[in-house]
């Protein structure tokens, strides 16, 4: 008898902290340490061998007379809404259809739009560098196969091109994974109301604009956030297609591509560390905008 008691006398609530404690640990080790080095870097220099010379509040003077900083920045945000935009409104569209409109072979369809999601975005950066750099490459050969006046073309001497390239290749390999999450953001919407639209006479446009896409406004905001969180940190694509150099005249120089070469071909760690800081703030106040606007179109919605 005491010793059944003794037993169910035994607190085991502890052991869940032991099936938690790896995560959290992992996260100590591999996110929260390098965010807090990285802070504690921007205030030093510090090239990677040398010992770290104390610069207080230097590098941050330096990056906001920084013109390439500011230059990155505009060249990122661009990019990000020029790819953004068509994405979002190629999801809506194609959310529509498949939702309202009985489509043969629309699993098909929803798999192909999503395929290119699969690849990385190195190997179409490099896929695309091939099929446009020099004069033999595969779109000047074919141009100059159909005798196209002035062909071949120089198509990475053009920024608005190369710039515009960087952007369709961010739309073409995500606006198939953003139209999956807007699916299903529809699909829970209960189908009375749609039954309710139907019996006053909506039209499939009225009931799209006036209940879907008020309904699916917090699938909207998440998929806006996520798309500017990792928008402002685009890398691999521009860096493959320019060959690392964000040419023509930096028009396609994203911050994390200005980062990485301050960090790690300059070897000023420091100084990279404070654009990271400053990148983050840039992600937070272009997130905190984004979401306040949507958030304050659904209050006027309701009112």
């Amino acid at each position: 008898m005491f010793k059944k008691k003794f037993h169910n006398s035994i607190d085991k609530g502890r052991y869940g902290y032991l099936f938690i404690a790896p995560f959290f640990i992992v996260f100590a080790v591999f996110g929260l340490y390098p965010i807090v080095y990285t802070f504690i870097l921007s205030f030093q220099k510090w090239d990677g061998l040398a010992k770290m010379t104390p610069l207080g509040w230097k590098n941050y003077a330096r990056l906001l007379t920084d013109d390439v900083f500011y230059l990155s920045v505009w060249n990122t945000i661009r990019i990000w809404i020029f790819n953004f935009v068509p994405q979002m409104l190629t999801a809506l569209l194609l959310s529509a259809l498949f939702t309202f409109n009985r489509i043969r072979g629309m699993k098909f369809f929803r798999a192909a739009y999503y395929l290119p999601n699969l690849i990385t975005a190195a190997s179409v950066g490099l896929l695309f560098n091939l099929l446009f750099d020099g004069n033999k490459s595969v779109a000047n050969y074919i141009l100059q196969a159909l005798h196209v006046k002035g062909a071949p073309f120089s198509f990475f001497n053009s920024g608005a091109f190369t710039s515009g390239m960087t952007s369709y290749i961010q739309w073409w390999m995500w606006f198939g994974y953003t139209t999956v999450i807007v699916m299903a953001g529809i699909t829970t919407i209960e189908g009375s109301v749609y039954d309710a639209a139907m019996v006053d006479g909506a039209t499939k446009a009225q009931t799209f604009t006036k209940i879907t896409l008020p309904l699916i406004r917090p699938t909207l905001i998440y998929m806006t956030i996520t798309s500017i969180i990792g928008g402002m940190q685009l890398f691999d694509v521009p860096t493959t297609l320019t060959n690392g150099t964000g040419d023509p005249n930096k028009s396609v120089l994203t911050t994390s591509m200005y980062l990485y070469n301050q960090g790690f071909k300059n070897f000023n760690y420091g100084y990279a560390s404070t654009m990271s800081v400053g990148l983050f703030l840039v992600i937070a106040i272009l997130s905190v905008f984004a979401f306040r606007a949507m958030q304050s179109k659904e209050g006027a919605y309701d009112d």
